[in-house]
C-alpha cells in the first residue's frame, strides 16, 4: 500500500513567455502542457517576484521576496543558512530531489562567497561524481548550469553524456578558451547536438528515475524537473529545428512612439550605440541585462520565434515522458503536478528583446498551471492574481507540513481547490538589478500597475482594463495625479505588508 502523503512534482521551464503554450497560441504545437492544463487549472494573471533567474529561483524555494532572502539579482547567491522547502520537506519525512537548472549561485567564486555553480568547479566532473551532499534541501541534487550551448555545460549532465557514449560531448558546446569544434548556428538553424543527448532527455530520465526510486521505496517526494529551455540563445536539433516556418509567425512590433512618455532607458534600446555610462556607475554594474541596443531586423525576430516554438515542442515532449510515468506508476492521482516558469521573454514586443529592465506584462507575467485531479478544478480557467512567492507554502500546505514563519508569501491552498475566492488583491515584482540605477519595483492589482524607479522623478503607471499593451504611460497626465497617489499608497502598504515575522509575539517585552 502506497503512502496517502501528497507528492510534488514540480516541472518549470526557464525565461518563457506566457503565450508559448498552444492552448493560448495555435501557433505552437505543446500537447502535453496543453493536457496539463486540461487536467487542472491555468491561472493566467500569475507574477514572477523577479524578472531574472537566481532571485526568482531562490524565491520559489525559500517563499521570500528577493529583498528578503538575500539572492537579489544574477551573480549574487542565496546563502545557505536561509531555510528552504526542501528542508521542510525533509523534516516531514519526505524524498526531494532537483534534476536540471538550480542557478541558486553564480558563475564566479570567492572565498566569501564560494559558489558550487562556478568555474572552474563546474567542469570537475569527479567532483561531482562524488557529490552526495544536499543542496538547499535538495537530498539528490543532479545540476547542469548552460542555457543551450553554453561553456558552462558540465555537472552531473556532462557525466551522463560520458555515460551514454558520448566522451566527445564538448563537440556541441562552446568553450571559454574559444577553441572549439562548435560554432554558434546562425538565427534559425538547427544545433548540431544529438536529441538523445540533449538536456531534455537528461532531465526527463533522471526525473523518472528518481520517482521510480522514491516509489519503490514507498516514500513520499517532492521532486523538481528544471528544464531550460526556451532561454536564448535560441537553437534546437532537428527535427524540432525546422518544425516551424518563419513566414508562419506572428512577429510583435514595437509602435511608432511608444517610448515618447517611458523612463529614458526604454529609447535607448532602439539606438545602435546607446550612452549606458549613467547606468554602470555602482556596485554590481558589470553586467546590466537589457542594456544595449534592442534592434533586430523582423527576419531574425521571426526565425527566433520559429526556433523557440521549436525548443517548447520538444521541451513539450520530454515533460509528457515525465506525465507518462507519473501515470504509469499510479501516482497522478496523489500528486499535485506545478508547471510555471520563472520569467517571461521579450521576443519583440515593445522593440525589446530578452530581459530584465522593462516590467512590461511580457516579461513579468509567467505561465502557472496547477493539477490533482480531485482535488484542483479541471479544465478551468481563473484569472486571480498569482505570486511565484506564494509556490513554497501552498505546496507544503497541500503536503498538510507546516508553513514555517520565515516565508512571506501566502498559501493558496484554498484558492487553487476552488473553495475560497481571490486570495491576493495585488502583488510585488522586485528588481533590484544592480543596487542604485537599475533598482525597481512594481505593484500590480486588478486594473492599474505602477513602476517605480529607485530616486527618480520618473515612472510608470498604466491601466491594464484599458490599455493592455501598456502603451499610455499615466505617470505626469495632471488627471491621473490622484490615481498616482493612491497606488502610491497601496503600495506602501502592500511593502509593508511582506515584511517577515519570524516568531510571534509571545511577550508584554
Amino acid at each position: 500500500m502506497h503512502s496517502k502523503k501528497t507528492n510534488v512534482l514540480f516541472i518549470t521551464s526557464d525565461q518563457q513567455h506566457w503565450y508559448s503554450m498552444g492552448f493560448l497560441n495555435p501557433e505552437v504545437n505543446t500537447p502535453n502542457l496543453d493536457r496539463l492544463a486540461k487536467m487542472g487549472t491555468y491561472f493566467d494573471r500569475a507574477y514572477t517576484v523577479n524578472p531574472t533567474c537566481t532571485p526568482t529561483r531562490a524565491s520559489l524555494i525559500t517563499g521570500m521576496y528577493p529583498s528578503q532572502h538575500g539572492a537579489y539579482s544574477l551573480g549574487t547567491k542565496l546563502p545557505e543558512s536561509v531555510p528552504t522547502v526542501g528542508d521542510s520537506f525533509r523534516e516531514g519525512g519526505y524524498r526531494t530531489g532537483l534534476v536540471g537548472k538550480a542557478h541558486f549561485q553564480p558563475l564566479a567564486s570567492t572565498q566569501e562567497f564560494p559558489s558550487l555553480e562556478s568555474y572552474p568547479i563546474l567542469h570537475d566532473l569527479d567532483f561531482w561524481r562524488h557529490f552526495k551532499e544536499p543542496f538547499y534541501g535538495f537530498e539528490r541534487a543532479e545540476l547542469a548550469r548552460n542555457h543551450t550551448d553554453e561553456a558552462h555545460a558540465g555537472q552531473h549532465y556532462a557525466i551522463w553524456m560520458e555515460e551514454k557514449g558520448y566522451d566527445n560531448w564538448r563537440d556541441y558546446f562552446l568553450h571559454r578558451d574559444g577553441e572549439t569544434k562548435h560554432v554558434r548556428p546562425e538565427p534559425g538553424q538547427a544545433w548540431e547536438i544529438p536529441e538523445e543527448i540533449h538536456y531534455n532527455a537528461w532531465i526527463a530520465e533522471r526525473t523518472n528515475a528518481l520517482m521510480e526510486e522514491f516509489n519503490a521505496n514507498d516514500d513520499s517526494f517532492f521532486l523538481w524537473a528544471s528544464f531550460f529551455d526556451p532561454h536564448p540563445a535560441y537553437m534546437v536539433p532537428e527535427p524540432y529545428a525546422s518544425m516551424y516556418d518563419p513566414a508562419d509567425v506572428t512577429v510583435p512590433e514595437m509602435v511608432p512612439g511608444e517610448f515618447d512618455d517611458k523612463p529614458p532607458h526604454f529609447a535607448l534600446t532602439q539606438e545602435r550605440e546607446g550612452d549606458w555610462s549613467a547606468y554602470k556607475t555602482d556596485e554590481g554594474s558589470n553586467a546590466i541585462h537589457g542594456a544595449g541596443s534592442h534592434l533586430k531586423s523582423r527576419e531574425e525576430k521571426a526565425k527566433n520565434i520559429a526556433t523557440m516554438y521549436g525548443m517548447m515542442t520538444m521541451m513539450d515532449t520530454y515533460i509528457g515522458v515525465i506525465l507518462d510515468k507519473l501515470d504509469a506508476l499510479g501516482l497522478t492521482q496523489n500528486t499535485l503536478v506545478l508547471f510555471a516558469s520563472d520569467h517571461g521573454d521579450f521576443l519583440g514586443q515593445h522593440g525589446l528583446v530578452h530581459k530584465a529592465i522593462h516590467h512590461y506584462e511580457d516579461l513579468v507575467k509567467v505561465p502557472l498551471i496547477a493539477s490533482m485531479p480531485g482535488v484542483i478544478p479541471q479544465d478551468t480557467r481563473s484569472s486571480a492574481l498569482q505570486s511565484l512567492v506564494d509556490v513554497a507554502p501552498t505546496v507544503l500546505s497541500f503536503a498538510g507540513l507546516p508553513v514555517p514563519r520565515v516565508m512571506t508569501g501566502l498559501d493558496m491552498k484554498s484558492e487553487w481547490m476552488g473553495e475560497t475566492d481571490a486570495l491576493r488583491d495585488h502583488v510585488i515584482v522586485e528588481n533590484r538589478h544592480n543596487p542604485t540605477t537599475m533598482f525597481m519595483k512594481t505593484y500590480v492589482e486588478e486594473r492599474y500597475k505602477m513602476t517605480l524607479h529607485f530616486k527618480q522623478s520618473y515612472g510608470e503607471i498604466y491601466d491594464l482594463q484599458e490599455d493592455p499593451g501598456e502603451y499610455k504611460n499615466l505617470w505626469d497626465l495632471p488627471e491621473h495625479q490622484e490615481l498616482k497617489k493612491d497606488l502610491l499608497l497601496k503600495f506602501m502598504y502592500a511593502d509593508m505588508a511582506i515584511e517577515p515575522m519570524p516568531m510571534p509575539r509571545i511577550s508584554g517585552a
